[in-house]
C-alpha cells in the first residue's frame, strides 16, 4: 500500500539541488535518512564540489549504513538531532526530515540558527512535511523522548483525516504502530508548520528576518532562508512559481483523497 503514495523528500530533489546551487552550498547536513533516497542525491552534489554531507539519524535502515560507509564525502552520526547539532560547524544548508513534531523542529531550528550566527553563515533550511497531515498535528516516533510539557495526548492507533481534528479509530492515515499522532489537530505548539511560524515570529521580534516558501505537494516542502543573504533574491525567484501554487495544492488534495479512499476500501474489506 505504501507504494501507492509518494512520500519522500527526494521527490523535490531537482528543486532542492537547484536551490543549493543558487546558494553556493557545499557542506550540507541532513536530519533523517531512513533509506537514504535524498542522501544519494546530496552526496553526488557535494562530491562534485569537494563538499561534505553529514547525515544525522539514530536508526537508519541497514542499507543506508552500508552506503554511507562506502562514500568518503558522507559522515553518518547515529544520534538524535538535538544531541548532534551543537557539535557541527561550517554548514551551508540543512535538510530537516526527522521527527515531525513542534518540539523537535522548533528546537532544531533554534540550534541551527545559533550555529549559523556563530559561524557567520546565512541560514538555508529545507523542511519536509509542512503540509497535511503533520503541518498542524504532531507526529511522534518515540513519544517518551518529548518532554511532557511539549507532548500532546497521542495515539498509535487513530488515523488522521483532512479537515477533521479528532483522530479516527481504525481508519484514516495512520502509522500502524510505527508512529503516533497527536489526538487533535491545530492549536499552540502542534505540528511542523506551527514550529516554523513560531520560530520566525521569535526571530522577527529579535530583529532577524527569514523568508519562507512552501511547495504544497508531497506533504509539503518548506524552504526557510535568511532574507538578506547574498543569494536570497535569486533563490526567491527560483521558488516563486512553486510557492503556494494553487494547482500543486489541488493535485495534492486530490492524491490524498484518492489514497484515503483506497485505505477506506481496505479497512472495510478487513484482513486479506
Amino acid at each position: 500500500m505504501s507504494d501507492l503514495l509518494i512520500h519522500s523528500m527526494s521527490e523535490f530533489s531537482t528543486l532542492i539541488l537547484q536551490a543549493l546551487q543558487v546558494a553556493g552550498a557545499r557542506n550540507i547536513v541532513e536530519i533523517g535518512a531512513e533509506y537514504g533516497g535524498m542522501s544519494v542525491e546530496i552526496a553526488a552534489y557535494v562530491g562534485a564540489r569537494d563538499g561534505t554531507l553529514v547525515s544525522i539519524d539514530p536508526a537508519p535502515k541497514p542499507e543506508f549504513r552500508h552506503w554511507a560507509a562506502a562514500n568518503p564525502q558522507v559522515r553518518h552520526i547515529a544520534d538524535t538531532s538535538l544531541s548532534a547539532l551543537p557539535d557541527l560547524a561550517d554548514v551551508d544548508a540543512w535538510l530537516i526530515d526527522g521527527d515531525h513534531n513542534w518540539y523537535t523542529v522548533h528546537a532544531e531550528l533554534n540550534a541551527i540558527e545559533t550555529i549559523c550566527r556563530r559561524d557567520g553563515r546565512p541560514l538555508l533550511a529545507f523542511l519536509h512535511d509542512v503540509a497535511w497531515p503533520s503541518g498542524r498535528r504532531d507526529m511522534y516516533y518515540a513519544p517518551e523522548t518529548i518532554p511532557a510539557e511539549f507532548r500532546h495526548p497521542y495515539s498509535f492507533e487513530g488515523g488522521a483525516l483532512p479537515g477533521h481534528s479528532p483522530l479516527v479509530h481504525g481508519g484514516g492515515f495512520r502509522g500502524m504502530g510505527q508512529f503516533a499522532w497527536a489526538t487533535h489537530e491545530g492549536g499552540p505548539r502542534n505540528g511542523v508548520l506551527t514550529a516554523i511560524d513560531d520560530f520566525r515570529a521569535r526571530a522577527h521580534a529579535d530583529g532577524h528576518g527569514y523568508a519562507f516558501a512552501v511547495v504544497p505537494a508531497v506533504f509539503g516542502l518548506g524552504v526557510l532562508f535568511t532574507a538578506d543573504a547574498p543569494w536570497s533574491d535569486a533563490l526567491a525567484d527560483l521558488l516563486a512559481p512553486y510557492h503556494q501554487n494553487p494547482l500543486l495544492r489541488r493535485m495534492e488534495d486530490n492524491r490524498l483523497a484518492n489514497y484515503l479512499k483506497v485505505l477506506e476500501w481496505q479497512d472495510a474489506a478487513g484482513p486479506a
